[in-house]
């Protein structure tokens, strides 16, 4: 009997955890003055370490079987709370932190230590330190500024585009709350999408992939949106050189806010008389583009929410010939216009739903359009009191994509060690990948090229973020997709898995990896961004594409520093590009007769030290790389360094402020020289000149190497009426001429030829004026 009860009784211990009264702390960290959600904040059992982090939404679950804790809530730039609750039933708590830049004297903690992290290959770069960085003509890029981090390269000069870990911009997957954006660029790739002043959190991933992104096969940048201001109706605005912008927000009634942020640049109103001074008749050239971001977001009650927000941009280049004049009683009037416009449109509304302190669920449903357009109109008139003979001709080139889309996100948070997200995807694309419409007043409407295509992808996944030991923490999961394009069905299962293993003297070892597929492809005559790339679906001829990408690094902190090394290896396959001498101009021949498929190879090891709060502030990145590529009909078969191959990469970022209201900042970059195409000699033939190019490969020689430094400096004061900001900036502050591109001239008769390399900004300076009011 004794033995019996023994026994009961040490079961009765064992399973006492499994049914012992467990409570659950649920709520939102925010911005204690304007009530902006706070994604990634990190509330921490002070006894345990356990935890919890909110999501992109500002939600947190934290469950626990005490009855009593003490959390300590912190956030990178806001003062910690510290919070201390006796429990005897679930708890809902909101959480509003203060901005640490608006005090004198606190201790302003960093988000959630490196080595705690699971994933791998993450960024989050605060807004704030976004703003304050040196930028081209004064213009704040987001884009940019995710340029400087170890394993993504720019394209060419002064260029938004991202190269992330050997791949092209269009793998990668840029959401503006939620709601892909597919070109991210104005001024022909010069300037990014993105209004800064609208936006809250920028994250940007280049491996070891969450199951839930899906789509691209190398980066995901995952930007917010602000909210609007939930106290009271706030504004801001700057005047620059390249554009002005303003934003508006603010409450509207009790449990709804509101924001709207406007942007246009004033290149053409600048540039107008100086062209018309210039024309012999009554001529006019320009450019401009124009961006506008909305967001509304109403509270139904403590468990609803409803988000609307939207994004309009638009670029357009135009040339205007006219003339009019009148002889021997006959008036005569001709118009010749020339034109590119392009832009964007995207829509998202968005259900938050909390079911319960442990399951959270976000319902979105979405809209996406590209458009791109070139066209040329010519009239000519003659008339008279007799008659009128008018004849009126136009080409348009148009091309786009569209995208309507419904998705289901669920996050569920039943312990500390286990945070479980799944959810479903449907979108239905619509391509247009490049017709010819003419018209005149003689013929009829001729329509030429490949007309519109539909497809649908839809995938599903699961992951679970595990704390298995209290060294081992791991992110498992799967995506699963499916892709029907005319009479084709393609599918992809893909495995997810990043671990965190921590060693002794708290070093993280951390490892990813991650199966991608991406079933649109990007077709591109250049390497600026320019708006003639052309998206086109996979098809039963060109296939998906795939990807393989395998990292292992160490991350630890030391004081305020982040430091970490990884090392990264990716594999892609069913690349595609045009054929040698092949355009999106060849309207004989569908586009897809006119590519080559391939494959690539990247490999690398990245080194990236980072500080994020004190007075100084900024990170130092290098990246050792190679990037090759291999195409059967391109370099006979051989593989090749892909254009952007870059051996070296460094990328200095800091800045420093010795006082309330003033801000010093500075980024130096290095890299190796872009891969090119040169020839090596010349032999007579029928060619140009009667002489023919010989060339021993395909980007077989390198461009000089590409450095700059950029300063800044800016002042803030307080006023009756908010604070105004001037900022005065410098880019590329010691002149460095570096390369654009190289072409082969002439040196003399009889002298031979040589190549001369072309730059494109020498030192600009840059002043821009900013208010708050």
């Amino acid at each position: 009997m004794p033995k019996a009860l023994l026994c009961v009784s040490l079961f009765i211990i064992a399973v006492q955890p499994l049914f012992a009264q467990k409570y659950t702390i649920s709520g939102y960290v925010k911005d204690e003055v304007t009530g902006e959600v706070l994604i990634g904040a990190n509330i921490y059992n002070v006894d345990n370490q356990n935890g919890a982090s909110t999501n992109n939404y500002g939600f947190f679950s934290y469950t626990t079987s005490r009855d009593s804790v003490e959390l300590l809530v912190s956030y990178v730039g806001y003062q910690s709370e510290r919070i201390i609750l006796d429990l005897d039933k679930d708890v809902e708590l909101n959480i509003g932190l203060t901005a640490g830049k608006e005090l004198d004297e606190v201790v302003v903690t960093a988000d959630q230590p490196i080595e705690e992290e699971t994933r791998m290959s993450t960024v989050t770069v605060p807004v704030e330190q976004i703003k304050s960085m040196p930028q081209i003509l004064g213009e704040v890029d987001v884009l940019k500024a995710l340029q400087m981090v170890p394993g993504v390269q720019s394209g060419t000069e002064g260029t938004s585009g991202l190269y992330v870990r050997g791949g092209g911009p269009s793998q990668n997957l840029i959401l503006l709350d939620g709601v892909p954006i597919y070109n991210a660029s104005h001024l022909f790739g010069f300037v990014s999408v993105f209004n800064a002043n609208a936006i809250n959190n920028v994250e940007l991933i280049k491996g070891g992939f969450p199951a839930r992104y899906g789509g691209r096969l190398s980066s995901v940048v995952d930007i917010t949106m602000k909210e609007g201001n939930k106290e009271k109706l706030k504004g801001s605005g700057s005047v620059g050189l390249l554009a002005s912008k303003l934003t508006l927000d603010g409450p509207l009634g009790d449990n709804t806010t509101f924001l709207v942020s406007g942007r246009r640049t004033y290149i053409d109103l600048l540039a107008r008389p100086i062209i018309k001074s210039q024309s012999n008749g009554d001529g006019v050239a320009g450019y401009y583009f124009y961006d506008v971001n909305a967001k509304i977001n109403h509270r139904f009650s403590n468990n609803d929410r409803l988000y609307m927000s939207s994004y309009l941009g638009r670029d357009k280049a135009y040339s205007r010939d006219e003339s009019n004049y009148t002889s021997s009683g006959t008036t005569y009037y001709s118009k010749d216009e020339f034109g590119l416009k392009w832009g964007n449109i995207i829509t998202s509304l968005r259900w938050n739903h909390i079911y319960n302190p442990q399951l959270f669920s976000n319902v979105t449903l979405t809209y996406s359009r590209y458009k791109f357009n070139v066209f040329n109109t010519t009239i000519d008139e003659e008339s008279s009191d007799a008659n009128t003979n008018r004849d009126e001709s136009s080409t348009r080139y148009l091309s786009g994509i569209n995208d309507f889309a419904a998705k289901v996100d669920y996050d569920f948070i039943p312990s500390p060690k286990h945070n479980i997200k799944f959810g479903v995807s449907a979108t239905h694309h619509q391509f247009n990948p490049g017709v010819f419409a003419y018209s005149s007043s003689f013929e009829s409407d001729t329509t030429l090229g490949k007309q519109e295509t539909s497809s649908t992808e839809l995938f599903a996944y699961a992951e679970d973020q595990m704390e298995l030991t209290d060294r081992l923490k791991v992110n498992a999961g799967l995506h699963a997709s499916a892709y029907s394009v005319d009479d084709e069905l393609y599918y992809s299962i893909e495995p997810r898995v990043s671990f965190n293993y921590l060693l002794p003297n708290r070093i993280a070892l951390k490892g990813s990896y991650a199966r991608m597929s991406q079933y649109v492809h990007l077709l591109t005559n250049s390497g600026i961004g320019l708006p003639t790339d052309l998206w086109v679906p996979a098809t039963q001829n060109v296939k998906p594409q795939r990807a393989q990408q395998a990292a292992l690094g160490v991350a630890k902190t030391i004081e305020d520093f982040e430091v970490s090394v990884e090392g990264y290896y990716k594999t892609m396959q069913n690349l595609i590009a045009y054929e040698e001498g092949a355009t999106y101009l060849s309207i004989e021949e569908s586009w897809q007769d006119k590519v080559v498929s391939g494959e690539g190879e990247s490999y690398g090891a990245e080194l990236f030290i980072q500080k994020k709060v004190g007075k100084w502030s900024g990170w130092l990145g290098y990246t050792l790389s190679w990037n090759n590529r291999q195409f059967d009909g391109i370099n006979f078969g051989e593989p090749y360094p892909y254009k952007y191959d870059r051996r070296h990469d460094i990328n200095a970022v800091g800045s420093y402020s010795p006082r309330k209201g003033l801000e010093y900042s500075a980024n130096w970059v290095y890299g190796t020289g872009n891969a090119v195409t040169l020839p090596t000699g010349r032999y007579p033939g029928a060619g140009n000149n009667g002489s023919v190019k010989h060339y021993e490969g395909r980007n077989s020689f390198r461009m000089p190497s590409y450095h700059r430094l950029d300063l800044n400096v800016s002042w803030t004061k307080e006023k009756s009426w908010g604070q105004r900001t001037w900022t005065i900036g410098l880019y590329n502050g010691y002149n460095r001429k570096n390369p654009f591109f190289i072409d082969i001239q002439s040196r003399g008769p009889n002298e031979g030829r040589q190549f001369v390399q072309y730059s494109l900004f020498p030192t600009i300076p840059s002043v821009t004026y900013s208010l708050k009011f």
